[in-house]
């Protein structure tokens, strides 16, 4: 079955260019050139990849992101065409996979898609051969469904946050570097840097965590990295 990506920019020619290039790849291709419009496809349909600009018209693409994280892990690579780093780490903060600075080289961004629709193959395989869920104390996390929960309440995590969990749960004790954790969670291509991982860390203690300046699952090993007890 071909990849099913969803395009989302408000500016008609580089959609088109986008369009026609991922065309050329066998992927079908839907388009949206606001937010809203995006949201309701996301909705309606199960996508492989989401490219998603950050400056849209009705809703911005941060917000989409945000929303869009309540229904779907559906991977989501933010466009934007500031280069700052906090720009880049709130998107995915809100839920992304990964991002892309406009003006970019279409050959590389074809790089970046394929490369998370193969991890995104790769993850699903990986679930298929491991236990359902996995239990520590209060906190559950179900490898199907991919949810999570602290007793009967069900915990909202991004796609990176569940995975970035459920390796640590999968290895309790074992201290992982940011670097590491970086490598195997986004990926060895992934552009960006070790701060990703403590953005990261410090939402999922805000979301699992009774008190998060004193843990009970996720620990920091001072001067090397974070592990789960």
């Amino acid at each position: 079955m071909p990849y099913r990506v969803l395009v989302v920019d408000d500016e008609k020619l580089i959609v088109k260019g986008i369009k026609f290039a991922l065309e050329q790849e066998e992927m079908l291709v839907d388009v949206a050139y606001d937010g809203e419009d995006a949201l309701r496809l996301m909705r309606e349909t199960d996508y492989d990849l989401v490219l998603l600009d950050v400056m849209l018209p009705r809703l911005d693409g941060l917000e989409v992101c945000q929303q869009a994280r309540e229904f779907t892990s559906v991977p989501i690579i933010m466009v934007t065409a500031k280069g700052e780093d906090m720009d880049k780490i709130m998107g995915l903060e809100y839920g992304a996979d990964d991002y892309i600075t406009k003006p970019f080289n279409i050959i590389e961004l074809k790089a970046r898609i394929k490369a998370i629709l193969r991890r995104s193959v790769r993850k699903v395989e990986l679930t298929q051969q491991k236990a359902n869920t996995l239990k520590v104390r209060e906190l559950e996390l179900d490898n199907e469904s991919r949810r999570a929960c602290i007793g009967d309440s069900e915990v909202n995590l991004t796609a990176k946050e569940f995975d970035l969990l459920e390796l640590l749960m999968e290895n309790k004790g074992k201290v992982y570097s940011r670097e590491t954790l970086l490598n195997t969670v986004w990926g060895y291509d992934y552009p960006g840097d070790a701060r990703t991982v403590d953005v990261h860390i410090r939402r999922l203690r805000e979301k699992i965590e009774t008190n998060p300046s004193d843990p009970r699952y996720i620990h920091t090993k001072w001067g090397v990295g974070y592990y789960f007890q």
